[in-house]
């Protein structure tokens, strides 16, 4: 009993002392606060008044203070010690000053922006999560903004997922306002992590006359088959709401051939296949040219291999690199980088001989100055085919760099301009491609036909084995897909009177009957899309008349009916259709600046139905290069040191950075390491080493 008593004595000191500490601390700080403190004060007074009274009021009072200093808790800053806050009419957050009254910006969205462009910045600069806990950034965010409370990595990847969702949502809201038919371009690749991904392209052309092109898919496939591709487009498409789809643009792998057969099935269920899909398969262009210009490389294989062995010594060795760049200065040439090729990539190939001509003095010079260039020449062998066959032969040696082998290679790489300023062309995806298809096709023809024929032995070779190639996708008209010439007709600087005469120069006598058959596919597909326009307007106008009148006003929409054929194009006998009109108009005068769409902008109100027609044709990208670029954006975000990240995160990230970037051109290396080198030449004349903030 005495033991309870004296456990009990020293409890009762222990709060007495609690409470002293308290109320002298309490004391004073009443002195050093302003009223906000002093209220403060007498709610802990009048608590610990009430505490004495009994064990049930102590639980109440203590819940009531908890409650109350969790709201006043709320606003952290001591600002607010001399701020109060307000809201404005339109609903801003502000703080007014209890001294002069003046008004500031107190809203938390500011902070809520900063992490979101963070995020941006990740995307599009492909940045690793990680970044944001590096010291140097936290540095430099304390300079910039001391107040900026940095995100984890953790925080960072959800904000990602959040934008992802955010714009995704913004786009699929747009393709449900317009319901307009969309191109799509689609490829396939493997990353690090040996996943198979298969990335959609979307293009179209909006109401005012713009050409888009978003990344909507990229995304992991179980196998290359064109089934599983097939499966793939579908799931996308359905998931986007995009059931009108107008053309598919692939490469020539077999696989696609099924996988666009399977995909105009599923469109045929949809109800949404343009006459039966018989244009919806659009083979890349910038493939096509890539197999043609392979097959006349061969031929000229030994002197290609004689300036890539050369250049690949020069550069295997920092002395020899700095040999040649001393050759470069007695030359009088700049220092630049010589380029070696991949020899599967010809316009590589092209490339590298372009730089080398340029360096053609300071390479002879350096093979002067060091033997070892032609011991290694010498007894170096090249991998020669046998004509078409498969075999090579690995004996051959590759032989000294001689005089002819340099006009060999001038010649070649003047011949292989014109297909590198090709794949450029039709490669764009910021302009439309597709009404100059045929006719740069009738181009690589004509110079091919001209080649073959010519003294040039060499030249002659690589032309009769490219132009195999391309009569196997171009020589057959009736193979041909008949949208690769209606585009044309659709530019009124053409239309039909320049179809004829490449119809006539390409194939002959027999152009004359492919024509015909181009002027009846387009008008099939002109009639099929006017009537299914005329219907979905006239459904909207009979809809809102029925909405709009009483019950026995029922029978008006047969008159609304038969009043939209007889005004229609196509319905009226005596009349000529829209399509008819614009071909009996003069052609427009060719300039440089002329603007295709903005033509069609402005005179869609004179041919409504054939300018939506025009809208979804003229989008059709005639390559799959907008996909393949993507590949390389997902080779740098899925690298050797970031494999573990999720399909779903790289999706993310990869979509994203297509759907934020406004780079309207792709970032040249080799343009970036000229610019560099020219910059060190021009410090070094100042005697002064380059620096960041030079760059």
């Amino acid at each position: 009993m005495c033991v309870w008593l004296n456990e009990l004595s020293q409890k009762f000191d222990l709060e007495s002392v609690r409470y002293s500490h308290l109320r002298s601390k309490i004391e004073g700080q009443k002195y050093q606060s302003h009223s906000y403190n002093m209220s403060q004060d007498t709610r802990v007074d009048k608590v610990i008044a009430e505490s004495v009274a009994s064990d049930s009021n102590i639980v109440n009072q203590n819940s009531i203070v908890e409650s109350k200093a969790k709201k006043e808790r709320r606003k952290r800053s001591v600002a607010w010690d001399h701020f109060t806050s307000a809201v404005d009419s339109e609903g801003i957050k502000k703080g007014v000053c209890n001294y002069c009254k003046k008004e500031y910006l107190a809203d938390t969205k500011e902070h809520e922006e900063c992490r979101k462009a963070l995020c941006r910045m990740i995307i599009l600069d492909e940045l690793p999560f990680r970044f944001v806990e590096k010291e140097g950034f936290k540095q430099f965010m304390k300079v910039v903004q001391p107040l900026f409370r940095i995100p984890s990595r953790t925080t960072v990847t959800r904000d990602c997922f959040d934008l992802f969702d955010e714009e995704k949502n913004k786009m699929r809201s747009i393709f449900k306002e317009t319901q307009q038919r969309v191109c799509i371009t689609t490829d396939t690749w493997t990353s690090v992590q040996r996943i198979n991904y298969m990335c959609i392209t979307a293009h179209w052309i909006d109401k005012n006359w713009t050409l888009h092109k978003r990344v909507i898919n990229f995304c992991p496939i179980s196998s290359h088959r064109g089934e599983d591709l097939a499966k793939g487009i579908v799931k996308c498409l359905h998931e986007w709401g995009l059931h009108r789809i107008f053309t598919v643009t692939v490469d020539n792998a077999s696989s696609n051939s099924v996988c666009v057969a399977e995909l105009s099935k599923q469109l045929t269920k949809w109800g949404t296949n343009l006459l039966g899909g018989k244009h919806l398969h659009v083979r890349c262009m910038a493939h096509i040219i890539n197999l043609v210009v392979q097959d006349g490389i061969k031929e000229a294989n030994i002197s290609i291999e004689r300036i890539r062995q050369a250049v690949r010594y020069i550069r295997q060795s920092p002395a020899r690199w700095k040999n040649f760049q001393e050759c470069c200065v007695d030359e009088n040439l700049a220092k630049k980088s010589l380029c070696l090729d991949v020899p599967t990539r010809w316009n590589s190939t092209y490339l590298m001989l372009n730089r080398a001509i340029e360096y053609e003095g300071a390479i002879l010079a350096y093979a002067d100055r060091d033997i070892g260039l032609a011991h290694h020449l010498e007894f170096g062998h090249i991998c020669v085919c046998d004509g078409d066959s498969d075999i090579v032969d690995e004996e051959q040696p590759v032989g000294s760099l001689l005089c002819s082998d340099w006009d060999s290679i001038k010649r070649i790489a003047k011949f292989l301009e014109l297909f590198f300023k090709l794949t450029l062309k039709v490669s764009g995806s910021l302009y439309i491609t597709s009404n100059i298809h045929f006719l740069e096709i009738c181009q690589v023809g004509f110079c091919l036909s001209k080649l073959i024929s010519s003294d040039d032995i060499v030249l002659a070779q690589m032309a009769t084995n490219m132009k195999k190639k391309f009569e196997k996708y171009w020589g057959d008209p009736t193979k041909m897909n008949k949208m690769l010439f209606i585009p044309c007709v659709l530019d009124p600087r053409h239309k039909f009177t320049t179809l004829s005469f490449a119809l006539k120069k390409m194939f002959g006598d027999n152009g004359a009957t492919i024509e015909k058959d181009v002027r009846e596919y387009m008008k099939s597909l002109f009639n099929e899309y006017s009537s299914s326009a005329s219907k979905d307007k006239c459904g909207k106008l009979s809809s809102e008349v029925e909405a709009s009148s009483s019950s026995y006003m029922v029978d008006i929409g047969d008159f609304y009916e038969e009043l939209s054929r007889h005004t229609s194009g196509s319905g009226a006998g005596n009349s000529k259709s829209e399509l008819d009109k614009y071909l009996a108009e003069d052609t427009e005068v060719g300039t440089s600046d002329f603007n295709v769409l903005l033509w069609w902008k402005y005179n869609s109100a004179r041919f409504p139905f054939l300018s939506e027609m025009a809208r979804y044709i003229l989008a059709i990208p005639i390559s799959s290069v907008a996909s393949e670029c993507a590949f390389s954006t997902g080779g740098r975000v899925l690298d050797s040191f970031r494999s573990s990240l999720t399909s779903k995160l790289v999706e993310a990230l990869v979509c994203l950075q297509d759907w934020l970037r406004s780079e309207s051109q792709p970032i040249s290396i080799e343009e970036d390491l000229d610019s560099l080198e020219q910059l060190e030449q021009d410090l070094a004349k100042v005697g002064k080493e380059p620096s960041i903030d030079d760059i």
